[in-house]
């Protein structure tokens, strides 16, 4: 008989496509370290310019950009994680429409999981209305896209900081370890 397994905690971060975000950041970045502790790094601010999705609720030109925090997170709780960040959508919501969509996943040493309210076939349901997709998958000392992968983490300044956020993951995890 299988025992249940518990994962190691893993490397929270949320991704983040704003409006105007030398005004909104500004609101949201408190909101998200009051919840998930010490932010830890930023990527570089692009253009999202990978799909016109969000344009008519949120405006243009957007922006995407992705965050980690410091502290090690609790897998069992990335529903969690996104009912907040849905509540800190809509508290900043202007007119009734978004200024930020905020996405957290975590990264554990194999793969990067976003989660989302929304149901798609390659989804997992984790409770809550919220569901869990893996994005990338690491397989041969890199971050490899999957077919549903969308197009922003496809791309350089994605696959750059998820890289750069495993070699932080895996120092931490290794002292975790070593703490036990």
């Amino acid at each position: 008989m299988a025992k249940p397994f518990f994962p190691d905690p893993v490397k929270l971060f949320v991704g983040l496509i704003v409006f105007e975000p030398e005004k909104n950041l500004s609101s949201v970045l408190p909101r998200l370290s009051s919840e998930f502790g010490e932010i830890e790094r930023l990527s570089s601010v692009i253009p999202f310019d990978f799909t016109d999705y969000y344009e008519q609720e949120m405006g243009a030109p957007l922006w995407r950009l992705w965050v980690s925090f410091k502290n090690l997170f609790d897998y069992g709780r990335l529903a969690d994680a996104k009912l907040f960040t849905n509540s800190v959508e809509e508290c900043l919501s202007v007119g009734g429409s978004r200024v930020v969509n905020i996405d957290p996943g975590v990264l554990t040493l194999l793969n990067v999981v976003l989660a989302s309210a929304k149901f798609a076939p390659q989804r997992v349901y984790l409770g809550s209305g919220i569901h869990a997709e893996i994005e990338l998958m690491y397989h041969r000392g890199r971050f490899e896209p999957l077919p549903w992968t969308y197009p922003d983490y496809r791309c350089d300044v994605a696959l750059s900081f998820f890289k750069e956020l495993r070699a932080v993951y895996v120092s931490q995890l290794m002292g975790a370890r070593d703490r036990r």
